[in-house]
């Protein structure tokens, strides 16, 4: 997969949690709230067993400054062609507007590419400059989304 010529995107590993917890802690993602790195570390072990769902990072300089997570889901209509689901993404604040986005999106349009037949994600409502930004990537707003907030209750 080609990146930036100074950003590498590449599979993430457990080591890589405490930065992506950074990440996700900005006001515009989480607003400084996330889980504790014990949780994530076992949520973390549970995607090996979700077949296709990875979780990506993004470095600069050997530096952590973006994320997203990938997945490559299996359909039984539009006859059995797959499709991707892009969610988390996550760059940087002060890396913002300087291709770390790009780059990841870059890498999930080529994995997508090789069978699928759409690539999706949402993004807030409010999220005006993050639409301008996908839309440059040759995203288009298509159909309506709905969403239900459900109670979470612990386990």
């Amino acid at each position: 997969m080609t990146d930036a010529p100074d950003i590498h995107t590449r599979v993430a590993t457990e080591r890589d949690l405490p930065d992506v917890l950074r990440l996700y802690a900005q006001p515009d993602f989480d607003n400084g709230k996330t889980l504790s790195l014990e949780d994530a570390r076992q949520l973390f072990a549970r995607f090996a067993r979700y077949p296709d769902y990875t979780l990506y990072v993004a470095e600069k300089a050997g530096r952590i400054v973006g994320s997203f997570a990938l997945l490559i889901m299996d359909n039984i209509g539009h006859l059995g062609t797959p499709s991707a689901i892009v969610e988390d993404v996550v760059v940087a604040p002060e890396m913002q507007s300087a291709g770390i986005g790009r780059a990841m999106m870059d890498f999930a349009q080529q994995s997508a590419r090789k069978g699928c037949y759409k690539l999706v994600l949402s993004s807030n409502a409010r999220r005006e400059r993050a639409h301008a930004f996908y839309e440059s990537l040759g995203f288009t707003r298509h159909g309506v989304s709905f969403r239900l907030d459900l109670p979470v209750h612990a386990s």
